[in-house]
Parts: structure tokens; C-alpha cells; sequence
């Protein structure tokens, strides 16, 4: 996809100057034509590698995307149309990618193009799920209903992201906190006590000498370590974006003891909850699995599923199927299947969900609080021997003394 400066006319006479996505400037030209509108120019806008990472590629954040959604909710329950509704909400003065785009997207509806198609023309700017979403709304009549499952979908999968998140900040500040004074004492409180011993002249135990010279040749070469660093990730990160990479390090996440199994219930999690979600919405159920593959944000999952998804195409249960891919455990596959046998498969589906963020929850609780203490105690034998290390000629020297 590309982007591209458009000059065209309106129906109503209007010359408009507008960016549109297409794959190349003849489709785009043929689709602006179909919808009525004169096109004077199609431009492709320069400098595009460049601008693209920071506007065009740019998702709406689900913060944004939420209070959106709220609003727009509102309205149509107060039995506005999708325009007025548009209008309402462009005219509250917000400001962002997301009011750009919405501006967009109200005159493509003016134009006599369908709520969904024209958000379906931003893919880079909306989820998937939520153009989806939008679709089985205009599919089944209830578009009202199907924002209410989305924004209660984007509540519960904040909130439980912000309890992650919460649990991890105090380990990340403690961490941080610890190697920010095992560096400062390597590289000025040891290099002080060096000096001081070298003027001395005195012979130097065998730790000290050899933490002097650690510290040495940590000072002379950290330049050349934090650049070596620095490419090492970049290339680390270049390297986990192609196929073989991504698929490696996912397949190193869910098969790592005790957190292997946190990133697999959060991974699984998730999609149990998209897929209530756009089942909800009234899709298909090889549709809805399909659409929701890629909540799994892990390509081992992915391809587990993926097969999965074949066989409930060829006629088998679902849940026989995801017994089959291996990524939910006896409890939830159980679970799953009296939802088919019932026919309250949204609800299982949410309450497996439920369950297993319940289970990262005490996970995470377990693990914050096993390893708030071990950091403690590494952090303060690490300093320790240090200070012990630097204060041994001074020991001896006064042993020496007595």
C-alpha cells in the first residue's frame, strides 16, 4: 500500500484535496471514479518511506479508540444517524490521528459509501477485529449492539493489560536501580580506590588486583561495549522480524519454565476473548477463529491454530480441534466443550478467558514476590563483595598492624 495526494470534485461542486491508501495510482483513480468523484490529480506523495512510520503506519491507540467508540455508542442509542453522529463527535474540537481519519471517513460516507467500507480503506489505522466488528453490525442490523460488545472488549482487555503492567513496574525499578549501583561502582568508587592503593605502593590481595583490573578495562573499552550492545539488539530486532526469527523467539517464550506458561495463558487468553467477541458480533465460526488467529501474538500458537481451523472447516468440534493444536489446558478444553454441547459457547468462551488471567494473575503475584527479595539479595551481595574486594588491603594492613 502506498499513499497518495488526490485532488478531486464532489457532487456538490466541492474541489476536496484528500491522502487515500491504494496499491498503485490506477486502482485508486478507478475507485474514486465508481464513487462519483471527479479526480483532477493523483499524485503519490513523496517522501513517503520516510513519513510513513510516523503517520500512515500510526494506529489508533485503544485509549482513543475507546472514548471513540463510548461516544459514538451514545449517539446512536439516542437515535442519531452514522453522519450527524460523526459530525457531533468531529465537532467537539478533538485533535490527533484519529479525528483526521474520522474526517475522512465522514466525507466517504457522505459520498454514499458504507460505514464500514469506509473504515475498512484505513487498515493501517484500525485493528482488524474492530472493522470486523463494524461489519457484523451492518450485517445483522444491531450496529449499536456490536460497539457495546467492542468498547466492553476493549475495557477488559486494558484493564487486565494495566494489571500486567502494574505488576511488573516495581521487579523493572528494582532491576533497574540495581545495575545503575553496581555501575557507578565500577566505574568511579573502584577506579578512587585503586589510585589510592597504587600511590601506596603497597602488594594488592589477588581479588582486589583482579577487580582493579576488571574495572579497568571496563572503563577503557565501555564505549566500544555499549556500541557493540547497541548493534547486537539491532540486529537482534531485525533478525526476530523475519519468519525464522519471529518463530524462534516465540517458540524459546512459551517453552521457558514457570514463564513459558504466564505467556501462554496470556497469549490464549486473549484470543478466547476476541473470539467471544466476534462470535458475539454473529460471524461465522471459521470466520471469527480466522479473525482472531492473530490475538495469539505468538507464530507457534498461530500455526497450531491455523490447523486447528482446518479441521473445524472439515467438519470437527471445535473443541476436538483445539485439543488437537495444544495450547489450552484439560480444565479449559472441558470447559469448552460443555459450551458446545449447551450451545453457550460466547459465555464459556469469556469465562475461560476469565480463568486464565485469573491464573496469570496469582502467577504474577507469585512471581513479584519471589523475585522482589532475590533481587534484593543479589543486588546487596554483588555491592557487598565489591566493598569487601576494595577494603581487603585495608584489612590486611591492619592485621599487619596488631
Amino acid at each position: 500500500m502506498s499513499v497518495f495526494n488526490c485532488k478531486i470534485g464532489s457532487a456538490d461542486g466541492k474541489i476536496i484535496e484528500r491522502e487515500f491508501d491504494a496499491a498503485n495510482a490506477t486502482l485508486l483513480r478507478q475507485s474514486l471514479e465508481e464513487q462519483g468523484f471527479v479526480v483532477f490529480e493523483v499524485r503519490r506523495k513523496p517522501l513517503q518511506f520516510l513519513l510513513e512510520s510516523a503517520t500512515v503506519r500510526k494506529k489508533v491507540s485503544n485509549k482513543d479508540l475507546l472514548m471513540f467508540n463510548q461516544e459514538l455508542l451514545v449517539l446512536l442509542k439516542a437515535g442519531l444517524p452514522i453522519i450527524q453522529a460523526l459530525d457531533t463527535i468531529l465537532e467537539s474540537g478533538g485533535k490527533g490521528r484519529l479525528y483526521e481519519v474520522l474526517a475522512i471517513i465522514r466525507e466517504d460516507v457522505k459520498g454514499g459509501m458504507a460505514f464500514s467500507s469506509a473504515f475498512e480503506r484505513h487498515p493501517r489505522v484500525f485493528p482488524h477485529l474492530y472493522i470486523a466488528s463494524i461489519q457484523a453490525g451492518e450485517r445483522t442490523g444491531d450496529l449499536p449492539q456490536t460497539l457495546r460488545r467492542y468498547v466492553a472488549f476493549l475495557k477488559r482487555t486494558e484493564g487486565f493489560k494495566g494489571k500486567v503492567i502494574s505488576a511488573l513496574i516495581y521487579p523493572a525499578i528494582l532491576v533497574t536501580v540495581a545495575v545503575l549501583a553496581v555501575g557507578m561502582l565500577l566505574v568511579y568508587v573502584v577506579p578512587t580506590f585503586s589510585q589510592i592503593y597504587a600511590d601506596s605502593g603497597n602488594a594488592l590481595p589477588l581479588p582486589t588486583q583482579m577487580l582493579i583490573n576488571f574495572t579497568g578495562v571496563l572503563r577503557r573499552y565501555l564505549p566500544i561495549f555499549i556500541a557493540c550492545a547497541v548493534v547486537g539488539y539491532i540486529f537482534f530486532k531485525r533478525w526476530s522480524r523475519t519468519e525464522a526469527g519471529r518463530f524462534a523467539v516465540d517458540r524459546f517464550k512459551i517453552s521457558t519454565p514457570f514463564l513459558g506458561t504466564i505467556f501462554l495463558r496470556y497469549s490464549v487468553a486473549g484470543f478466547t476473548r476476541t473470539l467471544a467477541t466476534v462470535l458475539g458480533s454473529g460471524i461465522p465460526i471459521v470466520e471469527s477463529l480466522r479473525m482472531s488467529v492473530g490475538t495469539l501474538n505468538n507464530r507457534v500458537l498461530e500455526r497450531n491454530l491455523l490447523e486447528a481451523v482446518v479441521r473445524v472447516e472439515e467438519g470437527s468440534r471445535l473443541s476436538a480441534a483445539i485439543e488437537g493444536a495444544r495450547i489450552m489446558p484439560p480444565l479449559a478444553l472441558r470447559m469448552l466443550t460443555v459450551g458446545e454441547t449447551t450451545g453457550a459457547l460466547e459465555q464459556m468462551l469469556s469465562d475461560i478467558s476469565d480463568y486464565f488471567e485469573e491464573e496469570i494473575d496469582r502467577n504474577l503475584h507469585i512471581l513479584t514476590t519471589a523475585v522482589e527479595p532475590a533481587i534484593m539479595i543479589v543486588m546487596g551481595g554483588v555491592i557487598g563483595a565489591i566493598i569487601i574486594t576494595m577494603y581487603l588491603p585495608i584489612f590486611k594492613i591492619a592485621g599487619n598492624v596488631g
